[in-house]
């Protein structure tokens, strides 16, 4: 039986040692080479000047409104659908948006924005128009649309494994609704909000096509650095310096959000 096991696993292993681990390690590999070809450390130094430490803090600003304004949204969308009838066919309406290319949602968000969009037709008639496109609000907002379903998920998850026999003895000890949200449905449900931060936080990080579709480049992220170095100055090993701090970033976020079940899983043991 164990020996059947690893021979099932080979393919796993095969895949993750193609498509994860070699691109992982090219992309270090490259971290080390500079524009001319020659192998330095010039890539880190550069990193570490205030151009892209400036560019590091923008990043980490716009992926945190992202993550808390979809957060915000998702959790109440998420409690809301698990006390509706056909809950599951109202979760599918929302997943089903994000099958739809980034790219097509992106240009119809242009539409909408746009001088001659619906919101601007509506803002004239109530008094004047409003330049929304190519701005911080339309490249938030844009983004938290598109990440929504992916935070509403893994709530709605963690909601459904909810006992509802707690939330029951809760309020019949007396305490309020808020009460009863604080300290039993939100710690209990904890797992899937950090899922959720975790799903939205770390792409959100590395976004470069709204940047420029939606925010006009006005606001410049990490993930736009990198597009421009492989494709515009060419330059490879910085692009692949700045792609080496996100895979860091990714990993430190990833043993954060799931520290405390590994806790849960040495306390069993």
């Amino acid at each position: 039986m164990k020996n059947s096991r690893k021979l099932y696993a080979i393919p796993y292993y095969v895949w993750m040692l193609l498509f994860v681990v070699a691109p992982i390690m090219l992309v270090v590999y490259y971290s080390f080479i500079d524009i001319e070809g020659n192998f330095s450390l010039v890539n880190y130094q550069k990193f570490f000047t205030p151009i892209y430490l400036k560019m590091t803090l923008s990043s980490f600003w716009y992926a945190f409104l992202i993550t808390a304004f979809a957060l915000l949204v998702a959790y109440p969308a998420a409690y809301l659908l698990t006390k509706t009838k056909h809950k599951r066919l109202w979760l599918l309406l929302i997943i089903v948006p994000s099958w739809i290319n980034l790219l097509l949602k992106a240009y119809a968000f242009i539409g909408i924005f746009g001088s001659h969009g619906p919101i601007n037709a509506f803002l004239s008639v109530m008094g004047g128009e409003k330049q929304l496109l190519f701005t911080d609000f339309s490249f938030v907002f844009v983004s938290v649309y598109i990440f929504i379903p992916f935070m509403i998920l893994p709530i709605f998850n963690a909601l459904e494994k909810l006992n509802p026999s707690l939330v029951d003895a809760s309020n019949d000890l007396g305490a309020s609704n808020w009460t009863t949200f604080s300290r039993v449905i939100f710690p209990l449900t904890l797992d899937g909000v950090k899922a959720g931060c975790q799903t939205v936080f770390i792409p959100a990080l590395s976004l470069f096509m709204l940047t420029r579709l939606i925010a006009g480049n006005r606001v410049i992220t990490l993930g736009t650095a990198i597009e421009q170095h492989f494709l515009i100055t060419e330059d490879w090993g910085m692009g692949s310096t700045i792609a080496v701090f996100l895979i860091i970033t990714m990993f430190i976020i990833m043993g954060l959000t799931g520290s405390r079940k590994r806790g849960m899983r040495s306390e069993k043991k």
